[in-house]
């Protein structure tokens, strides 16, 4: 697997996830403005691995604010954590990780910065470490509800390189694929930013999986005709209600998985809920530049001066989805009930 985010010598490097599969290139981040830069222009996405970002975000602006004064630092954290926090506004986990930053600032006992800036260089490397472990044992109980023999449907990417390591959505797939378990999984394309086509596929090719990619309107055709067993995706935010906000045309796939009676699970660790929300109107949709749908590398495939639209994700309600599957078990109906119980 990839090593999406890595700490090396004081820098952060990425790898860049816009020119994949084609180029294997990475982006050296040196500041806290780096980071907030990488993370607008998609050089590093997926919920889990952005908060893991803006977590080595906050220990670079900790690392180079070179000053003895404790007011004036904690300014300095204050003002990347506002940088970050406006990177990218849907993904709950980049919130999370960022307000454990400045938390872990503000109440140190350590009277010395230098020593804050270490502890909170140990505490983004912990965050990173938690996510790939987090991921591991999702896939474990995951790979339960797989059967098999199965063919899954996936959308978007939700693999090791939306996450520190291993994957969510992927991570099952992976678990399941390990025990040896007979996996075909349809990876639909998911437009604009064809994270299923470049991402997923190049993924799930690495680690031998039997895939067909597919457009993202041939899903429910295939789902018509019995060809799909169950349908996995990844989450950017959960409400309190069980809501599940996902990279736009989840709640298409979901509505035709209801239609055909195919089970489907969004999977995601415990820091994508937000239970400050009662649902999922709540949560804010990032609208993306209309260059993402008129052209494609740079090409330009539409008319010049059209109105574009470019929502880069959509709300499943509820009602949809047969479970949550996360790190401390699988959250079903009823959600607000039980969704409580589990993270809070």
């Amino acid at each position: 697997m990839v090593k999406t985010i890595e700490y090396i010598d004081g820098k952060i490097r990425l790898i860049d996830q816009t020119k994949l599969p084609l180029v294997k290139e990475w982006i050296i981040c040196e500041d806290y403005l780096q980071i907030a830069e990488s993370i607008k222009k998609m050089h590093i996405r997926g919920a889990p691995a952005i908060g893991v970002a803006a977590a080595y975000g906050m220990a670079l602006a900790a690392q180079n604010f070179r000053t003895q004064n404790i007011n004036d630092f904690l300014k300095e954290i204050e003002k990347a954590s506002m940088v970050l926090r406006e990177s990218r506004p849907t993904a709950v986990n980049l919130f999370w990780a960022v307000e454990r930053m400045v938390k872990l600032a503000n109440e140190s006992e350590i009277d010395c910065i230098e020593e804050i800036r270490k502890t909170m260089l140990e505490e983004a490397k912990k965050i990173e470490e938690e996510d790939a472990n987090i991921c591991r044992k999702i896939g474990e109980i995951g790979s339960e509800i797989i059967p098999a023999k199965a063919t899954i449907l996936t959308h978007c990417n939700a693999g090791a390189l939306a996450t520190a390591d291993y994957g969510t959505a992927l991570g099952v797939i992976r678990s399941a694929h390990k025990q040896g378990k007979d996996i075909h999984v349809f990876v639909d394309e998911t437009r604009p930013y064809l994270q299923g086509a470049r991402l997923t596929a190049w993924e799930l090719m690495e680690e031998g999986i039997n895939i067909s990619l597919i457009t993202d309107n041939m899903a429910g055709h295939f789902m018509s005709r019995g060809m799909i067993d169950i349908i996995l995706v990844g989450a950017d935010r959960i409400s309190s209600n069980g809501d599940v906000a996902n990279k736009i045309g989840t709640y298409s796939v979901a509505v035709l998985a209801k239609e055909n009676q195919i089970p489907f699970y969004s999977v995601a660790p415990i820091s994508t809920f937000d239970i400050t929300l009662k649902a999922g109107y709540e949560i804010p949709i990032e609208e993306r530049n209309p260059e993402e749908v008129t052209h494609i590398f740079g090409i330009q495939i539409a008319p010049t001066g059209v109105k574009v639209r470019n929502p880069s994700f959509d709300v499943t309600p509820n009602r949809y989805i047969s479970g949550i599957i996360t790190e401390r078990g699988i959250i079903r109906p009823p959600y607000e009930e039980n969704i409580r119980k589990v993270v809070c």
